[in-house]
């Protein structure tokens, strides 16, 4: 699945990195700022990445990155499952910053085995002027098993931001796709201080169908739109979500094996079954990231157990 050679230049047009239906209230934040404005050099990553199975294993296909966002190479540190790719990414920046349009772009053929994660969670700067963008597009075709679990979201204050990922699953493939969120620096006393976080996570099949759909609209300093209460933070200052979409086993199956997982960990969570029972997804609140991340992480194992018949290796991460 190498990438057409025609689309680099495209890659770099305003309408490839650009985020699309903006939320409005992301959109009444747009400026140009008093330093780099959107497009300029450093202000634009694109990764796009290609995996297919070769000589029994999963390998990195097409790669194209342009700075900040990068990946050194893929790992095979799976004893039980050695054809499985391990892929960090990396922005070298530290970090996003105001006016930055962020894309990636994961095209999983069949049978591949994939598992994506940042190599540190992601820190959203302070903005006074415009916002920050990031789309994510992850294609799993029939028989691939592909695993996207980020490193926290972090919002400093005044961050404005917007991601949009949506995720496309051929019938017999399985994704797990996961996210943390935390209430900002909280060792700063930075609790909700952000201006602005919108995200939306949209599940479908190539043929259009919509299997989920999860939407976040966070705005602190705005009336009536409050972020701690029900449905939302719940008072906590850190909430995790987990999707599953699969047909290797049956739905209410992978909802009983995420109650299991979870319970008596001492977070607060919620388990349902997806729409058309294409899956399960888990949501998890706590004041405690070290809980948070045990809690995210149990449930993970648990399902990559159930669906593949092994634990997931050490990944050597804090």
């Amino acid at each position: 699945m190498p990438l057409a050679p025609q689309r680099p230049k495209a890659r770099l047009t305003e309408e490839y990195y650009a985020p699309v239906r903006v939320p409005p209230d992301v959109a009444a934040l747009a400026s140009v700022p008093d330093t780099l404005a959107p497009g300029s050099p450093a202000k634009v990553g694109i990764l796009d990445l290609a995996f297919a199975v070769r000589g029994g294993r999963t390998d990195l296909v097409g790669r194209y990155q342009k700075t900040p966002l990068q990946i050194m190479r893929p790992l095979w540190i799976d004893p039980a499952q050695p054809g499985m790719s391990y892929v960090y990414l990396m922005a070298t920046g530290g970090g996003i910053a105001q006016a930055d349009r962020y894309r990636m772009d994961f095209h999983c053929g069949p049978g591949t085995q994939v598992h994506l994660t940042t190599q540190a969670a992601t820190k959203v700067f302070r903005m006074e002027h415009d916002y920050a963008s990031q789309r994510v597009h992850l294609t799993a075709e029939a028989g691939s098993y592909v695993e996207y679990l980020p490193d926290p979201l972090i919002p400093f204050r005044d961050a404005r931001f917007y991601q949009r990922t949506e995720v496309t699953v051929a019938p017999g493939a399985t994704v797990l796709v996961g996210d943390t969120l935390t209430a900002g620096r909280l060792a700063r006393g930075e609790r909700h201080a952000y201006r602005m976080l919108a995200t939306d996570l949209r599940l479908s099949r190539p043929d259009g169908t919509l299997l989920a759909v999860d939407t976040l609209r966070l705005a602190p300093g705005q009336p009536g739109t409050g972020v701690t209460g029900p449905g939302v933070f719940a008072g906590h200052d850190h909430v995790a979500s987990l999707f599953v979409v699969t047909d290797r086993v049956p739905a209410t199956g992978l909802s009983d094996t995420l109650h299991e997982a979870l319970a008596g960990l001492g977070v607060l969570y919620g388990v349902s079954v997806l729409p058309r029972d294409c899956g399960a997804w888990v949501r998890l609140l706590d004041d405690s990231p070290v809980r948070v991340a045990e809690a995210h992480r149990a449930a993970w194992h648990a399902v990559r157990r159930l669906l593949t018949g092994h634990p997931p290796p050490d990944l050597r991460k804090p």
